[in-house]
C-alpha cells in the first residue's frame, strides 16, 4: 500500500492469510479447557476484577483515552481538594446528580461468567478493583465482593459516618444547584470511593488480602496489575502456593509469574470458560 513503511521479513516467517489467527485461536480454546480444568479440580477460587470487565459495559477506563480523565481533572480527585474546595464539590455533585457516570451500565458476559461460577459453588469471593456495583447487579452475593475502592452507588458523610444510597440523594437534590450536605449532621458528602490520598478500606483489604492468601486458584479478569496495594493480590496467592490466571486484553507486569495467561477480552473468554466448567460438571454428573 501507498504509504506502509518496507520492514524485513524473516525467512520462514511470511504471512500466511488466516494461518496466524486460527493458530493463536486454538491456542486460546486450549488455555480455556485447561483454565476450565484448573476451575473444576479447585476448592476455593478468588477472582480479582478491574477496568478491563467495566468497559465491556460502556463504562470508560479513567486513563484510556475518551476515557474519565479526558474529561476531568485528576487533582479535582485528592481528598485535599474536594474537603477544601467548595468549586471542587460542586463540579464533581454537578457530574454526580446528572446520574450519567453508571446509569446505562448493565453486567456483561464476564460479571454473568463469575456470578454463575459463584452459583455453582466454584468461586468464593471476588476482590474488584471496580466502583459500579456491577458485580452484585450480576448475581454475585454482595457479602462476598470486596470492593478496594467503593462503591460509587453509596454517598458517605466525612463528618458522622452516615451512608445514603446515591438514588436518594439525587431524588432529593437533582434539580438544586447547591452541594447535598448531610440530612442528619450537615456535614459534607462525597461519594463512598477511594480518592487519591485516601487509604484503602483497612478491613475490606484486610479481607481481601486474607482470602488471596488462602485461596487455591487466583482468576485475575481485566486488570492490568499496576495500581499498588490492590495489584499485590495475585502475589499473595503465589506466594502462598495458589495457582494464578490471568485474562486480559494486554500484558500485565504478573505474566511471568502466572500458570495461564490469556490475552483475550473478558466477557467471552469467561462466557467459555462457564461453558466448559458447565459442560466438565454434566459430564461427571453423567
Amino acid at each position: 500500500h501507498v504509504g506502509t513503511p518496507c520492514r524485513k521479513v524473516s525467512p520462514g516467517s511470511e504471512r500466511v492469510p488466516g494461518r496466524r489467527g486460527k493458530m493463536i485461536d486454538r491456542e486460546k480454546k486450549e488455555k480455556i479447557g485447561r483454565v476450565a480444568e484448573m476451575v473444576a479440580k479447585a476448592k476455593n477460587i478468588v477472582v480479582f476484577t478491574g477496568a478491563g470487565v467495566s468497559t465491556e459495559s460502556g463504562i470508560p477506563d479513567f486513563r484510556s483515552p475518551g476515557g474519565f480523565w479526558t474529561k476531568f481533572d485528576p487533582e479535582d480527585f485528592t481528598i485535599d481538594k474536594f474537603l477544601t474546595s467548595p468549586e471542587t464539590r460542586r463540579k464533581q455533585w454537578r457530574f454526580l446528580l446528572s446520574g450519567d457516570l453508571l446509569k446505562e451500565a448493565r453486567p456483561n458476559a464476564a460479571h454473568e461468567a463469575i456470578a454463575a461460577l459463584e452459583k455453582l459453588g466454584k468461586v468464593n469471593c471476588v476482590i474488584t478493583q471496580n466502583i459500579d456495583n456491577l458485580h452484585q447487579k450480576a448475581g454475585n452475593d454482595p457479602a462476598k465482593v470486596f470492593e478496594l475502592h467503593g462503591n460509587m452507588r453509596w454517598i458517605l458523610c466525612m463528618d458522622c459516618g452516615e451512608r445514603y444510597p446515591l438514588e436518594e440523594i439525587i431524588h432529593q437534590n437533582g434539580a438544586s444547584e447547591e452541594v447535598p450536605v448531610c440530612g442528619r449532621c450537615s456535614g459534607i458528602l462525597k461519594p463512598d470511593v477511594i480518592f487519591f490520598g485516601e487509604a484503602l478500606p483497612e478491613e475490606t483489604l484486610s479481607k481481601a488480602t486474607w482470602h488471596a492468601g488462602h485461596c487455591d486458584l487466583l482468576l485475575v479478569v481485566g486488570s492490568s496489575l499496576v495500581v499498588y496495594p490492590a495489584a499485590y493480590m495475585p502475589i499473595y496467592a503465589k506466594q502462598a502456593g495458589a495457582s494464578l490466571v490471568i485474562v486480559n486484553l494486554s500484558p500485565t507486569p504478573a505474566d511471568k509469574i502466572a500458570d495461564v495467561v490469556i490475552h483475550a477480552s473478558a466477557g467471552e473468554t469467561m462466557g467459555r470458560i462457564l461453558a466448559e466448567v458447565r459442560q466438565g460438571l454434566a459430564g461427571s454428573c453423567a
